[in-house]
């Protein structure tokens, strides 16, 4: 008897002993394995540079904590917890998480709380949820905020194009969540800033209409006017992550230009966005005006470089409208909306990381754009225009009297003509083979160089617009007539990140997930079958587990009862 217990703890022994092993080895080896296919729970190779180098410990609110949430909201607030606790998994730092609902705040307090989310980009949006009474509209906040002992940030976390199903909005705002969280941190604990270049002499946006720039770009990058004119050699410019050339009306001169190639030529960051044609909108009233052919000379820089700008105007029909004076009302002068093709917006964007899921981008006389042979460039078009588009070459006629009778659609008959283009790799210098301008070394000058240039047709799309009333600049993006935001204020800020750092954070933007809906027919047809599976098999199976066990103990006893 004594011996038979003995052998009968052997196995309790070797299971207890196995887990202590396992508790021990958890304790020095920490190690994670997605076996997703779409790797869900794995964080870029930036991203996870970033947790590691944590020097203090993080916490994330979740906004979007109100009670009956729809399905599909429901399963965005999961997501967003499952990557908080992905990220604390690969943080040196604990990042700690929890749900608050900012309509909690005490009354006193509740919309000052409010408007600091907005100060984020964070706004209020209605859903309908469920509640014993029906359906009730109530306001959530798809957001998040990210805090440390002293300081704060948030990010909106909801996006996604116009024209998306909720379900699509959903599933990219899902695969842009380590993005939107990881850029959140970076803002809290790296408080570094890039410095940027605007040039200025040329006619370029004036301080007013340049405003949406320096305020986009705000927190993240220091702004610089710079007069081209006054640097002495290219690396004057080296130390710009970019260089903005916005809205040029007058010619650039060769030392000028120069200076542009040598700093691509040395890896820097050109980004140019110029019209090819010149409209005074001023004169567009009575008898209108014309477009015509504008030469500041970038037009031979970017041609070397891959990208032609042409001297037209392009018209949608995707467009948007225009304040004009409508007559009088009583003593004041009404303001009264005009369809004007030469705006419009433009959504269709390419997979990058510069342009997945950004919404609507506001564009104002824009010039179409053709490729040229550039050896050793790859062009990359970014944001296309619509299915009806049409092309009017300089001079153009720019008349509010046009727009009186129904355009003829037919006429429209271009689409998707791209609006900009990204250009990276290997460029060849403008001045390869030729003398250069006076005051510069042919020992510093480089042939060739990679750098990246991105190039768009209208000179206005950074611009701010003024208030109907007057006042100070609008935020980039924002268009006081329509009372509406447009994405022109993210296309700059991720812009200006892709180029400072292609590789970092924002290379997350281009994760997919893949959407794997119900087949609805197979649905209806199978119904039956699959119910009863999972819930008939699994008593089924642990039934005949069980009356085997039964069976061979009762045969092995029934053997030593008979011996």
């Amino acid at each position: 008897m004594k011996k038979k217990g003995i052998h009968s703890a052997n196995p309790v022994l070797i299971l207890l002993g196995g887990i202590l092993l396992l508790f021990l080895a958890a304790q020095f080896l920490r190690f994670r394995l997605d076996l997703t296919e779409e790797k869900r729970f794995s964080v870029s190779p930036a991203t996870k540079k970033l947790l590691e180098g944590l020097d203090r410990p993080l916490h994330v609110d979740i906004l979007l904590s109100a009670e009956n949430l729809p399905g599909g909201m429901r399963r965005l607030q999961k997501s967003i917890e499952e990557t908080v606790r992905t990220f604390n998994a690969y943080s040196s730092q604990s990042i700690a998480v929890s749900y608050f609902d900012p309509l909690t705040v005490v009354d006193s307090l509740r919309e000052d709380f409010i408007y600091s989310l907005a100060d984020y980009g964070i706004n209020p949006t209605n859903v309908f949820v469920n509640q014993s009474s029906g359906q009730q509209s109530q306001l959530i906040f798809p957001g998040i905020l990210v805090s440390d002992e002293e300081y704060e940030t948030g990010a909106l976390v909801l996006k996604g194009e116009r024209g998306m199903s909720s379900e699509q909005i959903l599933n990219n705002s899902i695969e842009n969540l380590e993005y939107e969280l990881a850029n959140a941190i970076r803002k809290l604990v790296d408080p570094q800033k890039n410095a940027v270049a605007m040039i200025i002499g040329h006619g370029e946006l004036s301080e007013d209409e340049g405003f949406g720039v320096v305020e986009a770009l705000d927190g993240n990058y220091e702004v610089f006017k710079v007069p081209l004119d006054q640097a002495k050699s290219p690396a004057d410019l080296g130390s710009f992550a970019a260089v903005f050339i916005l809205g040029p009306k007058q010619s650039y001169t060769e030392r000028e230009l120069y200076l542009l190639d040598q700093y691509v030529m040395r890896g820097g960051n050109l980004v140019v966005a110029a019209e090819g044609v010149d409209v005074d909108l001023g004169e567009a009233a009575g008898e209108g005006t014309f477009s015509f052919p504008l030469e500041n000379e970038l037009d031979r820089l970017l041609f070397r470089y891959g990208v032609r700008i042409n001297k037209d105007l392009i018209q949608d029909l995707n467009f948007s409208y225009i304040p004009v004076m409508g007559g009088n009302f009583g003593n004041q002068q009404q303001l009264v909306p005009l369809p004007w093709p030469f705006y419009f917006n433009a959504g269709r964007v390419q997979t990058h990381p510069v342009t997945k899921g950004l919404d609507q981008v506001n564009f104002r006389f824009v010039s179409s754009m053709d490729t040229v042979k550039a050896d050793g460039v790859i062009k990359t078009p970014l944001i296309f225009g619509s299915e009806n588009e049409r092309i009017l070459p300089a001079p153009a006629r720019v008349a509010f009297s046009d727009m009186e009778a129904e355009p003829n659609i037919a006429a429209f008959s271009d689409k998707n003509l791209p609006l900009a283009y990204l250009l990276e790799g290997e460029f060849t210098s403008l001045f390869k083979n030729r003398f250069l301008p006076e005051g510069f070394a042919k020992a510093d000058f480089l042939e060739s160089g990679r750098g990246k240039v991105v190039v768009l047709g209208d000179g206005s799309v950074f611009q701010s617009q003024m208030p109907l009333q007057g006042g100070q600049p609008l935020p980039l993006g924002e268009d006081p007539f329509a009372q509406t935001t447009y994405a022109n204020r993210q296309l700059l800020q991720n812009l200006a990140q892709y180029l400072a750092d292609p590789e970092g954070i924002i290379s997350s933007r281009t994760r997919t997930l893949q959407i794997r809906p119900l087949d609805r027919v197979k649905v209806a047809q199978q119904k039956t079958f699959w119910q009863g599976l999972n819930v008939a098999m699994p008593v089924l199976v642990l039934g005949l587990i069980g009356g085997l066990i039964l069976y061979l103990r009762k045969l092995r006893y029934a053997k030593k009862t008979t011996a």
